[in-house]
């Protein structure tokens, strides 16, 4: 097993100095997906990390080498970056892994780290939109007790339909 493997994940908020290297990850993670076909405009707010961090909150894995492995972003609701979320609730987006580090629980980690951030600001729910081909991410939200909800599936764009899931805190 690779040293890689064994390294520990560290989940913090990101520092400025690391907001061009997190929007670049981001674009990286998206399109090793193939996720920016249907609107490849979105690269532009995926790369923007450091607006990111102003609107709402970035969180960053990293190894304990310092290695970028993914990111986060933390919205409340009515913020710029909230989509689906309502009173009482916390919305994440964009969570992403670096392509070289998937495998790792990085996504995981990430995910465990807003549950957390959830409940320290009294959230009743975690709420996320999520692409229906995102299909290893809705393993691990399942996983995680996300359950789906439907109600609030919607159309950002022609074509691209989002899935909404939820999880009671």
């Amino acid at each position: 097993m690779s040293e890689a493997w064994v390294s520990e994940i560290v989940v913090r908020p990101v520092r400025p100095e690391e907001h061009e290297a997190v929007g670049a990850m981001t674009v990286a993670a998206y399109q090793a997906d193939g996720l920016l076909v249907a609107d490849p405009e979105y690269v532009h707010e995926l790369a923007d990390a450091a607006r990111r961090a102003e609107q709402g909150e970035l969180l960053v894995a990293v190894s304990d080498e310092g290695e970028l492995l993914g990111s986060v972003t933390i919205v409340r609701p009515g913020t710029p970056y909230s989509e689906i979320s309502r009173e009482g609730e916390l919305e994440f987006r964009m969570l992403s892994t670096a392509p070289t580090a998937r495998g790792r629980g990085v996504g995981e980690a990430l995910t465990r780290a807003v549950l957390n951030r959830a409940r320290e600001l009294g959230a009743c729910r975690v709420v996320l939109s999520s692409l229906e081909s995102m299909t290893t991410a809705h393993r691990l939200y399942d996983r995680l007790g996300f359950e789906r909800l439907p109600e609030r599936d919607w159309q950002p764009v022609p074509n691209v339909w989002l899935r909404a899931y939820a999880a009671e805190l």
